[in-house]
């Protein structure tokens, strides 16, 4: 029975920590130069609505370097801008491809397509969720934690995908998530609630100054994603006391700093932190490739 990734909610927590276990083995090889070529012959396909810097390169590349290729597609290149559905798109694709990832604006397009799909189906975003992201922060908080459970992170900012994920990954692991936020930006409140009866460690904050305060972890997003736009002047507005900088690290002295990039500077982190000691964030964009790269072979069924 094919495996689609299109939320951290797919995944077990067994999975979960085998996939970190797959991308250390993967990155150790990489660094190492040590040919490894399982996907000789295979093709992903790749269908993003979204422009992308990190998630189309790092699967791409990924690719490559497990010796396959891929496809990039988007809607104007395809027949999907031309009014073919999404639905029969997956079923023409699926017999082109040996798996797919989509870059979506509704999670319901990607819902639609995997339902229709008879290969894996890979979330690399949509508005509601960004689960390969979240698991590339976990490779990198074990790298720099040596844990992967037992940690407080403090989301600061918008409620977004990026937020909905942590706390999904909340329900898998022991871990504590407060997400910071102004009141009205909240989470998406059917996961906070599922995550809660569930038991999770979750908790949503509007004061930063003190929701960051013990944390490992600190974490922000841009305040204005793709189709936001028309909100940036009041978001700005919004936001601002969400900023962090020097001031707000100060309260949790032993946080690393995180972001999933790109950084607005200036507006949700300032340089000092995103370029000071405690950023983590360039091997965090680093740990998409080899994160990227467990995944395919998990979805593929190919074990290390």
């Amino acid at each position: 029975m094919k495996r689609d990734l299109l939320s951290i909610r797919d995944l077990t927590t067994e999975e979960i920590k085998r996939l970190i276990d797959d991308a250390i083995t993967l990155k150790k090889r990489h660094k190492a130069q040590l040919p490894y070529f399982p996907l000789k012959g295979k093709v992903m396909g790749m269908l993003f609505e979204k422009p992308s810097t990190r998630t189309r390169v790092s699967f791409e590349a990924g690719m490559y370097q497990l010796g396959g290729s891929a496809i990039f597609m988007s809607p104007r290149e395809t027949q999907l801008g031309r009014g073919e559905t999404i639905e029969d798109t997956a079923r023409v694709l699926s017999r082109y491809v040996d798996i797919m990832v989509l870059r979506v604006f509704s999670h319901d397009t990607l819902v639609k397509f995997a339902t229709n799909s008879s290969i894996p189906v890979i979330n690399g975003l949509s508005d509601l969720l960004h689960p390969c992201q979240v698991l590339a922060d976990i490779l990198t908080i074990y790298e720099k934690l040596g844990k992967m459970e037992g940690f407080k992170l403090v989301f600061v900012g918008d409620g977004n995908n990026m937020a909905n994920s942590w706390i999904n990954l909340a329900t898998r692991l022991d871990i504590e998530v407060i997400v910071s936020c102004p009141e009205g930006y909240e989470p998406d409140s059917d996961i906070v609630n599922k995550a809660l009866e569930e038991g999770a460690k979750v908790s949503i904050g509007h004061e930063p100054s003190k929701d960051v305060e013990g944390a490992d972890v600190i974490y922000t997003d841009v305040w204005c994603s793709m189709g936001q736009e028309e909100e940036r002047e009041e978001r700005l507005r919004d936001f601002a006391p969400f900023q962090v900088n020097a001031s707000l690290m100060e309260k949790a002295p032993n946080a690393i700093f995180m972001h999933c990039l790109p950084a607005h500077r200036g507006e949700e982190v300032t340089d000092d932190v995103i370029d000071g000691e405690r950023s983590v964030v360039w091997d965090e964009a680093e740990n998409r490739l080899h994160i990227q790269k467990a995944i395919i072979l998990f979805l593929l069924g190919i074990n290390l």
